[in-house]
């Protein structure tokens, strides 16, 4: 896994230019991924890196195409100081995990790195960083590949209709 660093204040339309908002596919928005903000990303991201950034990750619209075009680009991890909170949510929603880390911004760009959420700690160089806990129904949502696919495998809920 390579990281690939960001600062703070990282907004939906430095991940995904608004032009590209009308399109749905996930592989076709990673291919715009930073365009504009960091323009080898899209051409060098490998499946299994790691975006690595400071505080509130995701500002802006409340757009799902950043976290859609993320994912699209086999992003499977977000590690940041802290996210905005719509972003946190999407992000979930479309089967990527956002960890918080307070120590986000003493990792290197480019550099090697391992994550353990279900250990509690992120490690690069060596180092062992403590992240937040993940709550375990976040969890099983990111698991099951994001809010649809989670509510798919969920046993069938019979409701009443107030009619016998």
């Amino acid at each position: 896994m390579r990281t690939w660093k960001f600062g703070d204040n990282i907004d939906t339309d430095a991940i995904i230019p608004g032009r590209y908002l009308v399109i749905y596919d996930p592989r076709t928005l990673a291919s715009h991924a930073f365009e504009g903000t960091r323009n080898e990303f899209a051409a060098e991201v490998s499946e299994g890196d790691v975006i690595v950034a400071g505080r509130n990750f995701g500002c802006g619209s409340s757009r799902e195409h950043a976290p859609l075009a993320l994912s699209g680009a086999g992003i499977r991890f977000i590690i940041a100081r802290s996210f905005a909170r719509i972003f946190y949510r999407n992000a979930i929603n479309v089967g990527l995990l956002p960890i918080v880390c307070s120590d986000a911004d003493r990792i290197p760009d480019g550099s090697p790195l391992s994550v353990n959420p279900k250990e509690g700690y992120i490690e690069c160089g060596g180092i062992q960083y403590p992240i937040e806990p993940v709550p375990a129904f976040l969890q099983e949502i990111v698991d099951a590949g994001g809010l649809v696919e989670y509510a798919r495998s969920l046993p069938e809920v019979k409701t009443c209709t107030g009619s016998q």
